[in-house]
């Protein structure tokens, strides 16, 4: 009972900074591993969980139709693909790299995003840039949803942060388009990697499910939010994330 005391109201922080910024790995994997489970079985349980509320906040912005046209489904499909490729590659390599190759590869991809963030001031603003062309975007949003998709595969957190930053800042997606696609993307690396700690017996069900179940409320919850006022609450929250990682990174938590 202690231990869904301690997940259950997490995850529903989780679920509500991931379907706005990304990141929710990095509030609901720490309150796994915090219940004393191993990590893998946390990272496992973590995906079952963060799978069920990606689907609710998924759900809810192709709803209001932020992935429509010929342009953006095509988009939309080709990530997917490369998205459950790079997955099924770093989940599997998960059980044999070192953590600390990670760590020491996410301190100076930190430093670059938040100067980038911290510059950016239109994030997510399509009106201040010119867009790219179809092609292109297509290229950068599959090219970003395999390697993204690999390091979600591998370890996780963070995962929708960047995904959104490539989105928005490369792609030059409007920032609701993009955190729909984020999550479209998020969610097939996170049943692609789900799948592989599932067939390596690494998922705690009970736990899982009922903390799946506060995850998706905050999705909800959070979806909503950045539906009716999207830009507004991305960028603060994006540096909160990056900070959180930083200082999770640092400790060695």
């Amino acid at each position: 009972m202690i231990s869904y005391l301690i997940v259950c109201p997490l995850l529903f922080l989780a679920g509500l900074v991931d379907s706005i910024a990304g990141g929710g790995g990095l509030i609901s994997l720490p309150a796994y591993v915090f219940t004393g489970i191993p990590m893998h079985l946390a990272i496992g349980t973590n995906k079952l969980s963060s799978t069920m509320g990606t689907t609710i906040s998924t759900a809810r912005y192709l709803k209001n139709g932020y992935i429509r046209g010929g342009t953006m489904i095509r988009i939309a499909l080709l990530s997917v693909m490369a998205s459950l490729a790079g997955s099924t590659i770093g989940s599997s390599l998960s059980m044999r790299m070192s953590e600390q190759v990670l760590k020491n590869l996410m301190i100076p991809i930190l430093f670059v995003t938040a100067f980038y963030v911290l510059r950016n001031k239109n994030l997510g603003d399509v009106t201040a840039r010119k867009p790219l062309s179809d092609a292109l975007t297509t290229l950068v949003a599959t090219a970003a949803a395999f390697v993204i998709g690999t390091y979600d595969g591998i370890y996780g957190p963070g995962t929708g942060t960047f995904l959104i930053l490539v989105l928005t800042g490369v792609a030059r997606l409007e920032i609701r388009k993009a955190a729909a696609l984020t999550k479209v993307i998020n969610l097939a690396s996170n049943v692609a990697a789900l799948t592989n700690f599932l067939i390596n017996g690494n998922v705690n069900y009970r736990l899982g499910l009922v903390a799946g179940c506060f995850c998706i409320a905050g999705n909800y919850l959070g979806a909503g939010l950045v539906i009716h006022n999207g830009q507004r609450f991305v960028r603060p929250l994006v540096m909160v994330v990056l900070v959180i990682l930083f200082i999770k990174i640092i400790s060695g938590m």
